[in-house]
């Protein structure tokens, strides 16, 4: 297993293009994902220059098996650095640690504290919750 940052600094990879991690991205963040077109905004945050984050792959035989995208918020002290926009494995790869080990990298190269939402009833909350992030807020949206 291999795992690569794509960042700013390394901008959009030939092979692991922004159309490749979000096709990826579509496909295995099953039922708690977003449309494609969403995941490509995510990903364009990463490589705007006023706004930023990274992703990290975790690749085996050249292809894609899972993935984080952490954009950075532009604010600290009273909103975390980053969030943590999406995690998703290959459902080849669930139940082998995978999962863990990519957040242990993306957790390694995030400067500052990291922030997400998860929805009560994903399985990744159990991910969460063993790396250490807690439920400090109860998260209210109003929706236009």
């Amino acid at each position: 297993m291999e795992f690569k940052i794509i960042d700013q600094g390394s901008g959009e990879s030939e092979k692991f293009t922004n159309d490749a991690i979000a096709s990826f991205l579509e496909v295995h963040l099953d039922r708690f994902g977003d449309k494609k077109e969403d995941i490509l905004k995510c990903l364009a945050y990463v490589f705007n220059p006023d706004r930023g984050g990274f992703i990290t792959l975790g690749i085996e035989n050249e292809d894609i098996v899972g993935a984080v995208i952490i954009n950075e918020t532009g604010m600290d002290g009273f909103i975390p650095e980053n969030i943590l926009v999406y995690i998703a494995v290959h459902e080849n790869q669930r139940g082998k640690g995978m999962g863990s080990q990519l957040m242990n990298k993306a957790i390694g190269h995030a400067k500052g504290n990291i922030a997400l939402h998860v929805e009560p009833d994903n399985p990744a909350k159990k991910l969460y919750e063993r790396l250490g992030f807690t439920n400090k807020y109860l998260e209210m949206r109003l929706q236009r």
